[in-house]
């Protein structure tokens, strides 16, 4: 998945809080307890952030986000960081 090649969806706020949490390591049932919902709607919405995106995979999940500018590599993170830009 490029850039070049990714639809820019429209997530709901939620998705985006959802996905952000998935992709930083956050298990359906710890996403559920910070954001007071269930396991079940946790899944839901990871699932139509999939289908809206046309995503399968966690892997594609957190490239999408990093993409979308939702989530920084902990590697430029940590740059940004060490050069004062943060």
């Amino acid at each position: 998945m490029s850039s070049q090649n990714l639809v820019h969806p429209s997530f709901t706020a939620r998705e985006r809080e959802v996905l952000v949490q998935l992709c930083r390591g956050g298990t359906y049932q710890a996403i559920a307890r910070s954001l007071g919902i269930s396991p079940h709607t946790v899944d839901t919405h990871i699932r139509r952030v999939r289908r809206k995106a046309g995503v399968t995979n966690r892997s594609q999940l957190v490239l999408l986000a990093v993409e979308l500018g939702l989530l920084r590599p902990a590697s430029l993170t940590a740059r940004a960081v060490a050069e004062g830009e943060v």
